[in-house]
């Protein structure tokens, strides 16, 4: 119940004053004063009342009963039959002969303020492999660097603003389509030499529990086009699918499962270190996590007994929730 923001009665309160006049017999003077209105706005209430029942003491709306100078439907028909030839709002007004702001709050009201609106939307294809292996997907994040305190903590925002040239780093993300098994590393860069050596790792880690990669789908990012990056999918036999261009959804779980590591720790008490921070690796050897230190379970999966091995099952579960969403 949408009710006026000045008003000092709602429809029950309303119509209790009412049936305190007319049941209770109650003065209209004393019911308008328990109700904290004027004895004139009492009055009218009851006149709406016995006009129109108790439905008459909601709201009404506030438009005028005759607006003169409002578009007529038959051009408000002609506008929506010309937008739907593609037309332009700028067109539109030309050829009508409208004001060009006449014609948008019309288009906005009509929901076809924008040209998209008239494409039909693609129907959504969900896809879930059967066994693990069959397909994983690989995307990078890019996160900016924290140098020092933020003011979220701090409150103070003083130079915030000028503070230039803390760098960025990559979140690089590897997700099992069927088990949901991810493996993430945070590199310097995105370039092509760390994704060939993220590849590699993340197919031994995978291999370590179980997972042989057969297919692997990433966006067309220049590192995930590069020669380097098609050899070594060569040398490993695994085929290469890429997503259709500025098609997000396809990659929505690598994409997604780096919101969980980019979100956490930005409001958190400071302490000497970044969250989860891997030593710095150099080139053919692997980072160090307490998944690798953690002995495969038996069904292939990462023991839930570590915290780093935790959040690669929370991030599979915040993966499967985003995945239902797109």
């Amino acid at each position: 119940m949408d009710v006026h923001q000045n008003a000092r009665l709602t429809p029950q309160g309303r119509a209790l004053m009412i049936r305190r006049i007319l049941d209770e017999g109650w003065r209209v003077a004393d019911a308008a004063a328990a109700a904290g209105l004027s004895e004139r706005r009492a009055r009218e209430w009851l006149r709406r009342f016995r006009a129109g029942g108790e439905s008459a003491l909601g709201d009404r709306r506030s438009t005028p009963a005759r607006s003169p100078h409002a578009t007529p439907p038959e051009t408000i028909a002609a506008i929506e039959r010309l937008r739907r030839e593609r037309l332009t709002g700028d067109a539109i007004a030309r050829q009508l002969g409208l004001k060009r702001s006449t014609v948008g709050g019309i288009l906005r009201r009509l929901g076809l303020g924008r040209l998209d609106a008239l494409d039909p939307k693609q129907p959504v294809i969900r896809y879930e492999q059967e066994r693990p292996g069959e397909l994983i997907h690989i995307d990078t994040k890019k996160l900016g660097k924290i140098d020092g305190i933020g003011h979220r903590i701090t409150g103070d925002r003083r130079g915030q603003s000028s503070k230039r040239g803390t760098g960025w780093e990559a979140l690089h993300v590897a997700v099992d389509d069927a088990s949901r098994l991810a493996y993430t590393e945070l590199l310097p860069n995105e370039r092509k030499d760390s994704a060939v050596a993220f590849l590699e790792r993340a197919r031994a880690w995978f291999a370590r529990h179980g997972v042989a990669v057969e297919r692997l789908m990433t966006d067309n990012g220049a590192a995930y086009r590069s020669h380097a990056f098609r050899a070594a999918l060569s040398r490993a036999g695994i085929r290469h699918r890429r997503t259709r261009p500025y098609t997000p959804r396809t990659t929505a779980r690598p994409s997604a499962s780096s919101r969980p590591a980019s979100g956490n720790g930005s409001t958190q008490a400071p302490t000497g270190h970044r969250p989860n921070e891997l030593p710095p690796c150099r080139s053919g050897s692997a980072p160090t996590t307490a998944a690798d230190r953690t002995p495969p379970s038996a069904d292939n999966r990462p023991s839930a007994a570590s915290p780093r091995t935790t959040s690669l099952v929370t991030t599979a579960r915040a993966l499967n929730h985003t995945s239902n969403l797109n």
